[in-house]
């Protein structure tokens, strides 16, 4: 069972989840779950129709927001951004790791929210992700 790391008090990641655990997302308040691993990335994770179909199950609206390792796009933080304005509560998010959702959530916090970087970074500390070598890209837009 993944721990659900808090970056903010209504977003949190986590590593790989499995269908059953989108019981205990709905149990803990979450309303949404985003799903930024790409179908087939690695064998034997589930397919994200499964986790859809748990995810509605579960009472939850679920996003299908693939987004390839080491290749995080601009496109992917601006499509990300969208999806946070139109949640009406809090959102899990995960990837293989947390570590990609993370990366995406930190360029949309730098990019189009301007939260200063030494906050984002230490989030980003507090739940276990160092975000150092972000901060470059972080800058650029």
């Amino acid at each position: 069972m993944e721990t659900f790391r808090h970056l903010t008090s209504g977003l949190a990641v986590a590593a790989q989840l499995q269908p059953a655990d989108m019981a205990r997302a709905a149990a803990d308040g979450f309303t949404k779950v985003v799903n930024n691993r790409p179908d087939d990335e690695e064998a034997g994770q589930p397919h994200s129709s499964v986790m859809r179909d748990a995810a509605e199950a579960a009472g939850l609206e679920y996003e299908y927001l693939p987004v390839i390792a080491g290749n995080l796009t601009d496109d992917n933080v601006l499509e990300f951004d969208q999806l946070l304005r139109a949640s009406n509560g809090p959102v899990l998010m995960f990837c293989r790791s947390g570590t990609r959702c993370t990366h995406l959530w930190a360029l949309q916090q730098a990019w189009t929210r301007q939260q200063p970087l030494e906050c984002i970074v230490a989030a980003a500390a507090q739940a276990g992700y160092d975000i150092q070598a972000l901060i470059p890209r972080m800058h650029r837009r």
